[in-house]
């Protein structure tokens, strides 16, 4: 039998649920169709990354690479249009 595939803001949600503690692990469980082990370990999973979320030099490298990716792509651009007017002119 196949391994059953949750989004990420499925699981997010029961181990939302979970950390609020307002139901019990079965109720949450049975709410959401999933086993409780699996709620559990979903749980322990977002308390042991959440200090991620505030992660701020995550954040800046994932925002430095898109402005490096811009740059790369806009000197390939600018290297295709020397490039023609270089054929254009007959400076190649």
């Amino acid at each position: 039998m196949a391994r059953k595939k949750y989004s990420s803001e499925f699981t997010a949600k029961v181990a939302m649920a979970a950390i609020k503690g307002e139901e019990t692990t079965n109720r949450i469980a049975s709410r959401f169709g999933v086993h409780p082990g699996q709620m559990r370990q979903w749980k322990r999973q977002m308390l042991a990354n959440a200090s991620v979320v505030f992660d701020h030099s995550q954040r800046k490298e994932k925002e430095q690479q898109v402005l490096l990716d811009q740059l790369y792509q806009k000197i390939g651009q600018l290297k295709v249009e020397r490039d023609f007017l270089a054929r254009k002119f007959g400076l190649l």
